[in-house]
């Protein structure tokens, strides 16, 4: 049960986070620095969007109580968010608009660090994953051991990121843009199935209520 529980968890933040979309990513936005700057923010970025995701994961649930928010009408808007999401990643649109959203940030932000943004946020800790990570806890409320399972599921995912974004310049070369491609569509149709999920517990959680 526990086992399933972690591999439920790590299955959903993987496919949410995307790391092997994202590091790609990594690469355009560090492109022309030295090894040593990519080494920081591989490590960096990955551990600022740890620290922002588990406070959602634990006090999350808190502030929707504070705002009036059910977490069952929570999970309804998150799994109708991760189904476009999800549209996105099958159709080829999420990747670009990622890409072309972090150009933009970059612009702003100090250019001798982008860990915290746009690496962290939106990269990483985006609306998606905050709100997976969210749902997740919530689907575990009154269990501890599983909601630290969860948290350590998304440090699993988070260190994937790291791994990759320290390898991505030889990962973009061996998989190619196809393979690549075909990755993030297995992905997105794995997602759409979570976000159907999440929306039906969450009408069954009203209509029992």
């Amino acid at each position: 049960m526990l086992f399933e529980t972690a591999l439920s968890a790590f299955v959903a933040l993987f496919v949410i986070i995307d790391p092997v979309g994202n590091a790609p990513i990594f690469v355009a936005l560090t492109e022309g620095t030295d090894r040593k700057f990519r080494r920081i923010m591989a490590i960096k970025g990955p551990v600022v969007a740890m620290l922002i995701m588990s406070t959602f994961a634990w006090f999350g649930s808190d502030l929707l109580g504070f705002l009036g928010i059910g977490m069952s009408a929570f999970k309804i808007a998150g799994g109708l968010m991760l189904a476009v999401i999800a549209f996105e990643m099958v159709f080829e649109k999420r990747n670009k608009r990622k890409s072309e959203n972090a150009e933009k940030l970059t612009k702003v932000t100090d250019p001798d660090d982008i860990s915290v943004c746009p690496i962290a946020i939106p990269l990483l800790a985006g609306p998606g994953s905050i709100a997976t990570v969210m749902l997740l806890m919530g689907k575990y409320q009154n269990d501890l051991s599983s909601q630290l399972l969860v948290v350590g599921a998304l440090a699993a995912v988070l260190l994937c990121c790291v791994i990759l974004y320290l390898l991505a310049d030889l990962l973009e070369r061996f998989i190619g843009q196809t393979v690549g491609n075909i990755i993030t569509r297995i992905l997105g149709i794995i997602l759409s199935a979570l976000s159907v999920q999440f929306v039906t517990d969450g009408l069954k959680e009203i209509f029992i209520s």
